[in-house]
């Protein structure tokens, strides 16, 4: 199955994990028969965040596509940019925030079950 995210319909999700704003995100798939409950293509438009959360036992994962931001991993803040891989470990707390004033942070994401 192939599927283009970019031309998918985005959902709009308020104060994502009690975050800031509104960010847009595209289920690309789900429920597929794989340890791998969904895959998203999720954009953060400036002055957007995912609220700090905690997962439990699965890890997940942030590809930076496009923009700028700063990820806090576990108490730990730091820059992220196109092309940076974050990986967020079973029971961890983790939240993202765009931090550009002109720029949406685009992003895949995908949980991967133990």
């Amino acid at each position: 199955m192939i599927r283009n995210f970019y031309e998918m319909e985005p959902k709009l999700q308020s104060n994502c994990h009690r975050g800031e704003g509104t960010v847009r995100i595209v289920n690309i798939f789900d429920k597929f028969e794989t340890n791998i409950p969904f895959f998203h293509y999720t954009v953060l438009p400036p002055g957007s965040s995912i609220g700090l959360h905690t997962h439990k036992d699965d890890n997940e994962f942030y590809v930076v596509l496009k923009g700028e931001g700063e990820m806090e991993v576990d108490g730990v803040k730091e820059a992220v940019t196109a092309g940076c891989a974050i990986k967020n470990r079973p029971f961890g707390t983790h939240g993202l925030r765009n931090t550009s004033d002109t720029e949406d942070l685009e992003l895949l994401v995908f949980e991967v079950k133990n």
